[in-house]
């Protein structure tokens, strides 16, 4: 059961957390596929809690532009929603946990196709491909939606970081093949992959993703009006919760008890149903994928705050 926002206020509550949580030492590690992303200081850490009446709480490096990468699949999937009153998408994947790798061949294979969910890669390449029915560069209608949601002009696609990242991106090319193999992909597989890692290569920070975010905890209603239904809303809660963090969802909900959708790039996107948005960013990760201090400190405001669906 979600709360109300708790004394004392949450300045002080995020000013103590990032106190806590900045890592002092190099531990984790960084994605060896995308060499932009060592470059990133490994003590960066923001936290940003943007809530339904209205107002935005942040500390530490909430300010500081950070790639977003598979916290994109979360938007994709409300967009693709929106435009899916047939429900097709559902069809050509599933909304179950996969139980392995982020990546796998192996799964997608024994599948005949058919991801499991649409936040590991293959199943977003599906979203991503649903998107390009519309439009040929879904990534910069991604962007504009980002834009949009979060009311600022600060996102971007970084296009040296997604040509660095299209250059080792073997596998999600093996991965879109395996899907137009099995006729789950429409658009040719290589315009596929550049749009799913421009899509990842958007840089916000975590103000920005907090603010974008913010209809999900609203019933689907954004800072533009209606983004997606309740219930959609609501679905994509769940999937969250139950897919969001790769193979460490069911930790991840043990811990902190809220749906979360992490990225490579150490950000982390939580939903407070009914009272804010979250956004952490530390880039070191653990050997899950996920942001090793980000996870302890949406832990501990969960904690202190007592928000938690369960």
């Amino acid at each position: 059961m979600t709360t109300a926002l708790k004394a004392p206020p949450l300045d002080p509550i995020l000013d103590d957390i990032v106190r806590s949580h900045r890592p002092q030492q190099e531990t984790g590690s960084v994605p060896a596929n995308i060499p932009l992303l060592a470059a990133v200081p490994f003590d960066r850490f923001g936290i940003a809690v943007a809530t339904t009446s209205g107002e935005v709480f942040s500390s530490g490096d909430a300010d500081v532009p950070f790639s977003i990468q598979s916290i994109s699949k979360v938007f994709t999937l409300a967009m693709a929603l929106r435009g899916d009153s047939s429900g097709i998408l559902w069809s050509r994947v599933l909304r179950e946990p996969s139980g392995t790798s982020f990546n796998s061949l192996v799964q997608l294979e024994l599948e005949h196709g058919i991801p499991r969910n649409p936040f590991i890669n293959a199943g977003a390449l599906v979203v991503t491909d649903h998107l390009m029915e519309e439009t040929s560069d879904a990534a910069a209608q991604v962007l504009r939606f980002l834009t949009a949601q979060a009311a600022s002009t600060g996102p971007f696609i970084d296009e040296a970081a997604a040509a660095s990242e299209l250059a080792s991106s073997s596998r999600n090319r093996a991965l879109a093949h395996f899907l137009k193999g099995f006729g789950n992909l429409k658009q040719p597989a290589e315009s596929v992959v550049q749009n799913y890692v421009r899509q990842c290569s958007i840089m916000m920070t975590c103000v920005e993703l907090a603010k974008a975010g913010l209809f999900l905890a609203r019933d689907g209603h954004g800072s533009l009006g209606t983004v997606v239904s309740p219930s959609d809303a609501k679905r994509i809660g769940s999937i969250m919760l139950t897919c969001g963090m790769y193979d460490a969802a069911g930790e991840f909900a043990y811990r902190v008890g809220l749906p979360g959708k992490s990225g490579v790039g150490g950000g982390i996107l939580v939903i407070v149903p009914g009272v804010c948005a979250i956004c952490v960013w530390s880039p070191r990760l653990d050997a899950k994928g996920n942001s090793l201090a980000g996870t302890a400190a949406l832990a501990d405001l969960s904690d202190r705050t007592g928000w938690s669906v369960f």
